[in-house]
């Protein structure tokens, strides 16, 4: 663990900080939007049917990754407790949204404006409890790899954390929004295929995207093969 001091930590809290931000932003708007639902056919080998909640959600995947493997397993494990508590106090804000009347001239009417969030509160609390045993889940094989391999193989931990974890992650929500029959369960296999295929193309993708944001850290900071950095 490498203690740094002066501009080196600060830039270092920086660095953490912006990484938090794009977390706790890509966690709670993926729940917000999770309603509607796409297809994406990729040249024509796969239909993919997905919540476009999925869009942003791997990012935070990424991002725990890249703070387990720069700032170690306690900051990693900070940041989703972090996000445990962005995903409350949103569900506190809509609820008052939800329940406070609409005026006449309001542009959008409690209708709309339930129909569009009133499952919200539910799939957060369904997200919350799948997103916080899948990122402990993360972030502890991805530390589990980097202690086997010594610090070596990053593309191996990232692919085996990542996938592990996302298939514990689209399992226990899927279960849940259907037993809460905001979804049908005969879409359940078809979602779950779909959801979790897609996650593992997206872990596969983004694993160039860790190396590029390890290879600045240790530039940055003089980082050896897997040191971490001390910013407390």
């Amino acid at each position: 663990m490498k203690k740094l001091i002066g501009k080196d930590l600060r830039l270092a809290h920086r660095i953490y900080l912006m990484l938090a931000a794009l977390f706790i932003c890509s966690l709670v708007v993926s729940n917000l939007i999770f309603q509607k639902f796409f297809f994406w056919n990729p040249f024509g080998l796969f239909r993919f049917e997905i919540s476009v909640g999925l869009i942003p959600y791997p990012l935070t995947f990424l991002i725990t990754d890249a703070v387990s493997e720069i700032y170690g397993r306690r900051k990693a494990n900070d940041l989703v407790l972090a996000g445990i508590f962005a995903s409350v106090f949103s569900i506190g804000i809509i609820y008052v949204a939800n329940i406070a009347p609409a005026t006449s001239t309001s542009p959008i009417q409690d209708g709309v404006f339930g129909s569009v969030f009133g499952a919200t509160s539910i799939a957060i609390t369904a997200s919350m409890g799948a997103y916080l045993l899948a990122q402990f889940i993360d972030v502890q094989i991805y530390h589990f790899w980097k202690r086997l391999t010594k610090g070596k193989m990053l593309w191996l931990r990232n692919n085996f954390s990542t996938v592990f974890s996302q298939f514990v992650d689209t399992l226990a929500v899927l279960l849940l929004l259907c037993y809460n029959n905001l979804i049908p369960w005969d879409k359940f296999w078809l979602l779950m295929g779909s959801g979790f295929l897609f996650k593992v193309l997206v872990a596969l993708l983004d694993t160039p995207l860790l190396y590029g944001i390890v290879y600045i850290a240790r530039k940055l900071f003089n980082l050896e093969i897997g040191e971490e950095i001390h910013i407390d």
